[in-house]
This record gives C-alpha cells, sequence and structure tokens, in this order.
C-alpha cells in the first residue's frame, strides 16, 4: 500500500527500513523521505513503524 504519494513510498518500505534499524519517523525521514513534502503521510507512517518495532525489537539498543 502506498502511504507517501509524494515520493511513492509503501508500507513494506517504511517496514524494511524498521527492520534496518531506524526506530521513528525522524529515522524513516533521512532514509526514505517520507514525510517531507505535503506530510499528510506522518500520521500513518508513525503507526506503521510503532507496530513494526513492537513486533521487531531492535536489539542493538543498549538495556
Amino acid at each position: 500500500m502506498y502511504v507517501c504519494l509524494c515520493h511513492a513510498i509503501t508500507d513494506t518500505q517504511i517496514k524494511e527500513a524498521v527492520s534496518q534499524g531506524d526506530a521513528s519517523l525522524a529515522d524513516v525521514r533521512r532514509r526514505l523521505g517520507v514525510a517531507d513534502q505535503c506530510g499528510k503521510c506522518a500520521k500513518m507512517a508513525t503507526q506503521i513503524i510503532q507496530r513494526q518495532v513492537d513486533i521487531e525489537p531492535n536489539y542493538y539498543e543498549v538495556a
């Protein structure tokens, strides 16, 4: 599903970015450019990121 129409970014790309270590909208924005133009996708992107982080915790975080 397309999340960011400005840059044609899909939910799969966002999930992959989280799998590669991104844990916030700012991280995904730097990697993919999501939500840096009109911003209408920011809420949906944040929800996808949070769900993916809950499913796939980042084991590189220091405890």
